[in-house]
């Protein structure tokens, strides 16, 4: 089951202080590479300018922790490396509680759960702790350690390219910034290794794959601004990939238009493996589709996810963990997701018919030689298709007339190629 192997892949890494920046980030990629040693890891110094952002200065966590008035150790990094707020600067000192609690952040609503916070863009230090154990601090000095280093470095990204029989290329891209966050964070990037290592060993591909694990936001600018360019000429369908492993549902957010070959082939797939799917808006985007889809870059990008940030109650918390919301099954599932979206792009295409008129299907063994009132699925379904082969419907076209997904046709167009009945029409829509 490719879930319990994506599952265990993502317990492996599970550990690792990803931030924006930092070790976190390299050990993730490093990993990942494990298992795709065709993974290009990128570096791009702190100070470069990317578009209207700069590359932060890389962050580097050695030790934090708070000491109640009672001697008791809390809020310890090396125990959860949620409790500090990412990127806090350095500070060492003691200090009240009252002083204290300008710094600690929690959330009433969730009393067990440690959020996720950061601070990336603006210096200042800080520490997550449950509510209950928030409630629970007593009045009293508290001595605080922060231990960190903000440095000239560099941020880290994985980049792959598999070649494939055409130039035109499939964007499939995802995150790997965030610390002990199971949907959120690891779900994507697990999902895409496997993904990725799939498409590596098996026949070459009719298109071109760029696929890409990233810091969220900052990452997805300084590639594009790297990458532009050649990437408008040759993407022709895109997919981001988060909050793909739990088992509560399928989820699609569109690209700004909604109109892009993209889209279509999701909601094709997606109607067909969940009919429940929930399909969200533009306007509820929050992911790294903000900057493919943004003005001047308008690239054919869509997100795939099971249930989407912000929408499940452990999001952001400690509570998105490996156990219960994020499952090997959820995982599977997810996986299977992008695996047909891939597949039905490969096979999608228009065909036309070599013969005029209806072929005779009974000499070439396609269609019984004695007549009855009814045909057999397969057959209903062969001459169906065979009557949409004009060479102006592509195959998820027709597809959607008979109200059946793709992956149900694959078989019959290979019947209908073997026998020399249609012929790939140059009219293809995913150009």
């Amino acid at each position: 089951m490719i879930g319990r192997e994506i599952h265990a892949f993502a317990e492996s890494i599970w550990g690792f202080n990803r931030s924006i920046t930092g070790n976190g980030v390299r050990e993730t990629l490093n990993s990942i590479k494990s298992i795709i040693p065709e993974l290009k890891i990128r570096s791009v110094p702190s100070g470069t300018l990317a578009f209207d952002w700069i590359v932060p200065k890389e962050w580097k966590v050695s030790k934090a922790y708070i000491i109640t008035p009672e001697g008791k150790k809390i809020c310890d990094f090396q125990k959860h490396n949620l409790h500090l707020v990412g990127y806090s600067v350095p500070f060492s000192g003691t200090i009240s509680l009252t002083e204290l609690q300008d710094h600690l952040y929690s959330i009433p609503e969730q009393p067990d759960a440690i959020p996720y916070i950061t601070s990336y863009y603006k210096e200042r230090w800080g520490f997550c702790i449950s509510h209950n154990d928030r409630l629970s601090l007593i009045d009293g000095n508290y001595h605080v350690v922060v231990d960190t280093e903000l440095f000239d470095g560099f941020m880290n990204y994985g980049e792959l390219v598999i070649p494939g029989k055409s130039p035109n290329e499939v964007f499939l891209s995802t995150y790997i910034c965030h610390p002990s966050m199971a949907n959120n964070e690891l779900s994507g990037p697990c999902v895409l290794t496997f993904i990725a290592r799939h498409l590596l060993t098996s026949a070459k591909s009719n298109y071109t794959y760029r696929i890409i694990f990233i810091p969220e936001t900052i990452g997805s600018i300084v590639y594009l601004s790297k990458n532009l360019s050649k990437m408008k000429k040759r993407v022709f369908a895109g997919f981001n990939l988060t909050c793909i492993g739990d088992n509560r549902s399928y989820s699609y957010l569109p690209s700004k238009s909604g109109l892009t070959y993209s889209d279509r082939v999701a909601v094709h797939v997606l109607r067909f493996t969940d009919p429940n799917f929930v399909s969200y808006d533009w306007t509820d985007r929050g992911s790294d589709e903000r900057q493919y889809c943004a003005p001047g870059v308008d690239l054919p990008v869509a997100s795939l996810m099971r249930t989407k940030y912000g929408a499940y109650p452990e999001y952001h918390t400690s509570l998105d963990d490996l156990k219960k919301v994020v499952t090997p099954e959820g995982l599977q599932g997810g996986y299977l997701l992008v695996l047909k979206v891939l597949q039905a792009i490969e096979a999608n295409a228009c065909y036309k018919s070599k013969i005029l008129c209806e072929p005779n299907m009974g000499k070439r063994g396609l269609y019984p030689t004695i007549l009855q009132n009814k045909k057999g699925a397969d057959v209903s379904r062969m001459m169906n298709v065979l009557s949409y082969c004009d060479g102006s419907f592509d195959l998820i076209e027709i597809a959607e007339i008979l109200k059946t997904p793709i992956w149900k046709l694959y078989d019959t167009i290979n019947t209908l190629l073997e026998h020399e009945l249609i012929a790939l029409n140059c009219n293809d829509k995913s150009k």
